[in-house]
């Protein structure tokens, strides 16, 4: 009796370390899950709508966050250069409205095109920035707005007079440049609605989650010799070098895998808009799906694909009611529009500082424990 006594508070204790872990490795996802049960009744919106839009938001994002996540395996934090890979789908549905090739073969064309562009975009960033090591994603991040500068070159000077545009529709008026808005109304939810199912009046794009669900192969991938690779390079880039592993090139093949993810993931996405802005379509993808990914639970150095999902029911759900309950409460429905976008930055920014903080305080236990050790040794060697 006594010793079960004895065990108790030791038990409390634990209980109370466990639940101080748990509270500090998924604080972006509570404080997510409380703005949203806050929001929700306030937003005072049909849960029917509700799980549309939710169904919606799924379909037309989760393959671009699930770009995010080789890049962070390989120890490359995330990769803000997404963005390069969206470009390269968005060039891609350019020629495919161009070339007026709708629907299911429009979007295979339109992924086609995009693939050797998100290639070479890839191995470039890639390679760039295996020369600013342990500064990835601020460099990852410079080198999206550097290359955001080509892109509207390469659309708004070089389609027309350089390459042939077709279609009178798509150009300016001045006859060069494509328009500041490019319409894929006819092929608009076209893999979306392939194969969708209603189920309580919400509609499931099934053929839509195939085509996620085949991501899945990530976790086959992890397994591979390549995956394995990037795991060890993402843990210890010397002890993989040690090991025999090419770190640069795999570095640079993570990048390539995941810039032609992000221009698959912006092909579905448009898809599902049914146009897009020419010239700022792709600014805020990087931004909107890392901050869903750190919603989800993801940190610099670990994501998983359960962060993917949660991370756009949480985000996207804040997405959908914020405006509305910003009305209800204020009566401006843009206090809710500024105050989602102040929140995108600000998850990304808290999740950044923790993350800063659990490396800098494991970094000093290390440094404590390694003085301890010492220290016993010393005193070893003088008995």
């Amino acid at each position: 009796m006594k010793k079960i006594n004895n065990n108790l508070p030791r038990g409390g204790a634990e209980w109370g370390r466990a639940l101080r872990r748990f509270l500090s490795d998924n604080i972006v996802p509570i404080m997510f899950v409380l703005i949203c049960a806050y929001c929700i009744p306030r937003a005072d919106l049909s849960w029917n709508y509700l799980l549309n839009e939710g169904m919606t938001r799924l379909g037309r994002n989760a393959f671009l966050i699930l770009s995010l996540l080789i890049p962070v395996m390989a120890g490359m934090g995330m990769n803000f250069g997404m963005t390069l890979g969206a470009m390269a789908g968005q060039i891609g549905l350019i020629f495919a409205a161009d070339w007026q090739v709708w629907g299911i073969p429009g979007l295979i064309l339109a992924a086609i095109i995009s693939i050797p562009i998100s290639v070479l975009l890839g191995i470039m960033i890639g390679k760039l920035l295996n020369r600013a090591k342990g500064r990835e994603m601020i460099t990852s991040y410079m080198i999206a707005f550097a290359m955001d500068g080509v892109y509207q070159f390469f659309v708004l000077f070089m389609m027309g007079p350089v390459i042939p545009i077709i279609h009178n529709t798509l150009k300016l008026p001045r006859g060069y440049g494509i328009r500041n808005t490019v319409s894929l109304l006819n092929m608009r939810q076209s893999l979306d609605n392939l194969l969708a199912v209603s189920v309580g009046g919400v509609k499931i794009p099934v053929l839509t989650l195939i085509i996620i669900a085949a991501c899945l192969f990530i976790l086959w991938f992890r397994r591979t010799k390549l995956g394995q690779d990037m795991r060890a390079v993402g843990q210890d880039m010397e002890v993989a070098r040690d090991a025999g592993i090419n770190v640069e090139r795999t570095r640079v093949i993570s990048m390539v895998i995941s810039t032609v993810f992000a221009g698959f993931g912006m092909i579905i996405y448009l898809q599902n808009v049914g146009n897009f802005p020419t010239y700022t379509a792709h600014t805020q993808i990087g931004m909107f799906s890392i901050a869903a990914l750190l919603v989800g639970g993801a940190s610099v150095e670990k994501a998983s694909i359960k962060n993917v999902f949660l991370g756009v029911i949480l985000f996207h759900t804040m997405f959908i009611v914020a405006p509305r309950t910003g009305t209800v409460i204020t009566g401006d429905s843009m206090i809710g529009e500024y105050f989602r976008v102040f929140v995108s930055y600000a998850v990304i920014t808290i999740a950044l500082v923790m993350y800063e903080a659990k490396k800098r305080k494991a970094k000093s236990a290390a440094g404590l424990q390694l003085a301890a050790d010492q220290l016993a040794e010393e005193e070893a060697k003088a008995k």
